[in-house]
């Protein structure tokens, strides 16, 4: 016979609530031993997250600041693309009117001659 003494429903229940409160209590003197080393690695766990926040934090900074110099670079590329096509157009119009009035000039000196010579051509006619 494996156990002498008699199994009824009474003296099972009681021992299962004894292995119960042994076992609750084996959890509680463990968790009170091990209180000292939790609160470490709990403090250590805090503090590995504060750092990975302060990189993800950096990161985002740099990512920042480095899209802003590329909006700012991009910006002044476009103002000097902007302020060559101005001066390129001011130069197109600048020629154009020098030769607007070039040919006004030429016209009035061919004018001006066509005059003289008939002027001369009457006076030797007179």
């Amino acid at each position: 016979m494996k156990n002498s003494r008699s199994n009824d429903l009474s003296d099972r229940l009681g021992a299962s609530a004894q292995a119960k409160a042994a076992l609750l209590q084996a959890h509680r003197s463990a968790k009170e031993a091990a209180e000292p080393t939790r609160t470490e690695r709990q403090a250590e766990r805090l503090a590995v997250a504060a750092a990975r926040d302060e990189r993800r934090a950096d990161r985002e900074r740099q990512k920042i600041a480095e899209r802003t110099r590329l909006e700012v670079e991009a910006a002044e590329h476009q103002a000097a693309i902007n302020a060559a096509a101005k001066a390129e157009i001011d130069a197109r119009k600048a020629a154009e009117e020098g030769r607007i009035s070039r040919v006004i000039e030429d016209e009035a000196a061919r004018k001006a001659e066509r005059d003289r010579r008939y002027a001369n051509r009457k006076a030797r006619q007179a």
